[in-house]
């Protein structure tokens, strides 16, 4: 059976050090460890080969399967995986950053993530990013994503909390400025991957890990609530937006959602009509959502919820927080049809990134 991860993450092996050149703090930076660029251990071995940094201070450690081809391929054999969609880190956004030093960092990404997929054509599948703080510029390397570097769309933050003059404003995605993107999105039929970061109370609550444990899944139901109460959805119809992680919160707080869209439109419902068009319930149905949720009461959850159709597998290789082996939720669930099975395998992605259909 076919099988394609649509949340993976990749990062190449080097990038430019634009810290001096854009005159900003904040950037990420990759120093390897005793020189070793190639191997990768299955599953995360613990032995760390590179180490990410932000301004001095330690971010993450990865291992080799983060940016060699040879070590994913490896690991995608030995857990039943037919293809990877490849997108980056999403620190790497740099949405807060100068837009020309961000947009120098995102053609270097795309064209490593391009390289990669043309290296390797059957096993990867590429998503762009861009700078989303200007959307022309935006738009201007999605078409470059899309006609010269064949990727399928784009990955993109929950918020864009994008440079203005001094300072940074955050944006959600319902922000005027920001709804040409989607409408040329929509317009060139490209995919839009939205993935969690700059979780809200991040600055203020790191005991636990919070923000990725709790904040996440809460910042992806804001960005779904930001398309769906704006109108974006409604106004662009064929728009194809997935969210990572099962959506967050989204499912699982819908009723509340809804009830608060038809009880109090006067605050919900001030930019979408509130007649059945508008209903949130409906309007989730138009998303696609990846199936890391860690749990198959959830999955059954959100199968009943928004059906196998508009789920697609995604791991969150090669990371901790990830399904360690891809595919596992959905292959030992009981009591699902094997087209449903299939379909979140594989054939929801292909219907999302027009790719072998």
């Amino acid at each position: 059976m076919r099988v394609i991860d649509l949340h993976t993450h990749i990062l190449p092996p080097s990038w430019p050090d634009l810290a001096e050149r854009a005159g900003t703090r904040g950037w990420l930076e990759i120093t390897h460890l005793g020189g070793d660029r190639g191997g990768g251990a299955a599953g995360g071995s613990g032995c760390a080969c590179a180490r990410l940094t932000i301004d001095g201070r330690h971010f993450r450690d990865i291992e080799a399967n983060c940016w060699d081809p040879a070590a994913r391929i490896r690991e995608c054999d030995a857990h039943g995986v037919s293809a990877q969609v490849l997108s980056t880190v999403p620190v790497m956004f740099s949405y807060h950053q100068p837009v020309h030093a961000a947009l120098t960092l995102g053609r270097h990404l795309n064209d490593h993530i391009a390289e990669v997929v043309r290296a390797h054509p059957t096993r990867f599948i590429g998503l762009g990013t861009v700078p989303m703080q200007d959307t022309e510029l935006a738009c201007r390397e999605l078409d470059r994503c899309l006609d010269e570097l064949g990727m399928r769309g784009v990955e993109i933050g929950s918020n864009i909390n994008a440079r203005r003059g001094d300072g940074v404003t955050e944006l959600n995605l319902d922000a005027p400025e920001l709804f040409p993107f989607f409408e040329h999105c929509a317009r060139r039929g490209a995919a839009v991957f939205i993935h969690p970061w700059n979780m809200m109370g991040q600055a203020s609550v790191q005991k636990y890990w919070l923000p990725w444990l709790v904040g996440m899944p809460a910042e992806t139901a804001r960005a779904a609530c930001s398309l769906m109460f704006g109108g974006v959805l409604l106004r662009l119809p064929s728009l194809k937006v997935c969210l990572a992680h099962g959506g967050g919160s989204l499912a699982f707080t819908i009723g509340r959602i809804a009830h608060g869209f038809r009880e109090r439109p006067d605050l919900c419902a001030i930019d979408v009509p509130c007649d059945d068009t508008g209903d949130p319930r409906a309007q989730m149905r138009r998303f696609y959502f990846d199936t890391l949720v860690h749990d198959e009461a959830a999955l059954r959850f959100l199968i009943d919820a928004v059906g196998a159709s508009r789920l697609a597998l995604g791991s969150d290789y090669p990371f901790p927080l990830g399904e360690r082996v891809a595919g596992t939720l959905i292959r030992g669930m009981h009591g699902i049809s094997d087209a449903d099975r299939a379909r979140m395998l594989a054939g929801t992605a292909e219907e999302f990134l027009q790719v072998g259909v």
